[in-house]
């Protein structure tokens, strides 16, 4: 996921409050959307719209248990966001020559 529109459209997702909140309880165990909508306080179908969009993306996966879907958290997927992220916000590596020709010898040592 290099493509920069593909990783905004990721953060565009990840930028709703409730969405974060979603992937925070799904990181401790897998719950349903009844589930979900008690612990945020919202509807369930608010709940399933959320589900929605971060299934979409691939955040989450559901599972079929009995009468209820429950969704958890696509580990995977979440660990290369985080190494998106961790890529985009870390400075690229100082090539030799450009240091050598900004920064004399003295000051290098």
């Amino acid at each position: 996921m290099d493509d920069p529109a593909q990783l905004a459209a990721l953060f565009k997702i990840l930028s709703v409050e409730t969405r974060l909140r979603i992937v925070r309880l799904l990181q401790s165990h897998p719950l349903c959307v009844n589930g979900l909508a008690r612990r945020l306080n919202i509807t369930p179908a608010a709940v399933s719209q959320h589900l929605r969009v971060l299934r979409h993306a691939g955040l989450v996966q559901s599972e079929r248990r009995g009468y209820f879907m429950h969704y958890r958290i696509n580990a995977a997927a979440l660990a290369r966001c985080g190494e998106q992220l961790q890529s985009l916000l870390s400075p690229p590596p100082l090539r030799r020559e450009l240091l050598e020709r900004y920064i004399p010898n003295q000051e290098r040592k």
